[in-house]
């Protein structure tokens, strides 16, 4: 699930439990670079001050690890909506096509880490495919260390140092597991990087025949090690690069062109099934200083996370993300 706060804050912000006045900071950073093939990126925010919000907590091709610093994570609905809502305080989640709906009464803070499926294995212990479309605490598949990282993140003084908690420790967990069993087969990894590298325009098919499998043992595979089949996967990377786009300075025809969609009225369904709404809809929530019509020219522009190749990663949005 994505989504972190669009506006961009300096500095260290105020320590964790002590929020004063209006805050809105989001600060993007890299893994190191021993874990970026399973971390793509890191993602601080810190929100006060602000009035009550809710945000839609989009599908991106990234599992989604979020340690809150204060207020605790409240989700209304879930990508799945037979999970009750609920607060969360650490957050895991899986691959997903729906949105999930998060709420927060005018403050919020927390760093979401961007997980790639193929690193599922060497940092969770378990397939992406376990977790698509679920939301757990995240020490229930993380044990111990979920508490570990939460609390020293908490007790950090700066984003530079949070992230570099999060850089040790996440290394630690993935060379404690470096074992050929922990890693997905080199089909199911070529076909997802195939297809991230596409923008999400490469065909089932052609993934299948790219690896030499049949198009029914990919799609099993896929969805064991990554969570969706190789055609939702395509959907889900398609979207998340569009969504991207819309709040920089393009048409939304253009946009649709560019990410490979039919035309604007494909674009505006395929957001309608996966946000929830049309991207007008999305833009005037998410972005309410964003005023111009999307068919016309957007006038903000976005807050890519470092390390992005059209996605990633979850999230650009307007509350501690998903």
């Amino acid at each position: 699930m994505d989504g972190t706060p669009q506006q961009q804050g300096h500095g260290p912000g105020p320590a964790p439990g002590r929020l004063t006045g209006v805050v809105d900071e989001s600060v993007h950073q890299r893994a190191c670079p021993a874990l970026r093939e399973s971390v793509a990126w890191y993602s601080g925010y810190r929100q006060a001050g602000l009035p009550p919000a809710l945000h839609r907590g989009l599908p991106s091709p990234y599992l989604t690890l979020i340690f809150t610093l204060d207020d605790p994570l409240t989700l209304l609905r879930h990508p799945d909506p037979r999970q009750a809502p609920g607060d969360y305080s650490t957050l895991l989640g899986g691959l997903h096509t729906t949105p999930a709906l998060i709420a927060h009464e005018g403050s919020q803070s927390g760093i979401q880490v961007a997980l790639a499926p193929l690193g599922a294995r060497t940092l969770l212990g378990l397939p992406a495919g376990e977790l698509a479309g679920l939301d757990l605490p995240a020490d229930a598949v993380l044990g111990r260390l979920a508490a570990e990282i939460q609390e020293r993140v908490q007790a950090a003084p700066t984003w530079h140092r949070r992230f570099r908690v999060l850089d040790e420790l996440l290394l630690r967990q993935a060379q404690l597991a470096r074992e050929p069993a922990r890693t997905p087969t080199p089909e199911v990894a070529r076909a997802w990087r195939v297809l991230l590298s596409s923008g999400g325009t490469a065909p089932a098919a052609a993934l299948a025949a790219e690896v030499g499998w049949s198009g029914r043992h990919l799609a099993a595979r896929f969805q064991e090690h990554i969570g969706l089949t190789p055609k939702a996967a395509a959907r889900v990377v398609r979207f998340d690069r569009a969504r991207r786009m819309l709040p920089g300075r393009q048409r939304l025809a253009d946009v649709a062109a560019t990410c490979g969609y039919y035309d604007q009225a494909h674009l505006s369904r395929e957001f309608h099934a996966l946000a929830g709404c049309s991207p007008s809809d999305w833009l005037a929530a998410e972005n309410p200083r964003d005023t111009d019509d999307p068919g016309s020219e957007m006038s903000k522009p976005s807050a890519t996370p470092p390390g992005e190749t059209g996605p990633i990663a979850g999230g650009t949005t307007r509350t501690g993300s998903h």
